[in-house]
């Protein structure tokens, strides 16, 4: 049943995304572009707003926490996550060096050189690798946490239909995400806490 509820934002997202009348291409034969949309709730800027609002939100609530709080441990899990999924993302970027549907109607055009960055989608991989560890700490006691996936779900759909990226590569990204989220919560010492000074094991809020 967890798994079940664990798979199914990717499972409508997919649906929402691939449209099975166009023939497809890419890694996965799904990929083709949408008719572009930058206006209501997949406006760029609110695709912007929302990963400025998670990073920041991940580390004000580290920094405030601490890690010798549940809460607080799950959100330098979070950002261990979000830190080595950006990383990996962008040698993928590189090392793939896709052209976005933005600038192509071929979406199998990989390695292409310098500038062509479209394979994974780096937000989604954010996203998903900054809500999986929160998800995976408490959707035993609280199973409505499973509602963060909206967040990653969203950002995949906005992608598309701002033509930033094609369907396999929010896909991608997703997987890429949630599966350092699942490394990160698995550690019993936060990566980039244990290299901090003491003083951030603590937090602000036992401060003052």
């Amino acid at each position: 049943m967890k798994s079940t509820r664990t798979l199914a934002p990717l499972a409508i997202t997919a649906l929402l995304l691939c449209n099975t009348t166009l023939a497809g291409g890419g890694p996965l034969g799904i990929d083709h572009r949408v008719a572009e949309d930058d206006s209501g709730i997949w406006q760029r800027k609110y695709q912007r707003d929302l990963m400025t609002l998670m990073i920041g939100g991940e580390i004000a609530g580290a920094v405030w926490e601490g890690g010798e709080t549940r809460l607080g441990k799950t959100f330098w899990q979070s950002i261990d996550a979000s830190v080595l999924g950006g990383a990996s993302a962008e040698v993928l970027k590189v090392a793939f060096s896709r052209e976005r549907p933005s600038t192509t109607d071929n979406p199998n055009k990989f390695f292409q050189g310098n500038g062509n960055r479209s394979f994974p989608s780096g937000e989604v991989t954010a996203a998903s690798a900054i809500v999986t560890p929160f998800v995976a700490e408490y959707r035993a006691d609280h199973p409505a946490v499973y509602a963060l996936e909206i967040l990653p779900a969203y950002d995949m759909v906005a992608r598309v239909k701002v033509r930033g990226h094609w369907q396999s590569d929010v896909l991608a990204g997703f997987a890429l995400g949630t599966g350092w989220g699942i490394y990160a919560h698995s550690r019993s010492q936060p990566l980039i806490l244990s290299a901090l000074p003491q003083g951030f094991m603590v937090g602000l809020h036992k401060k003052f």
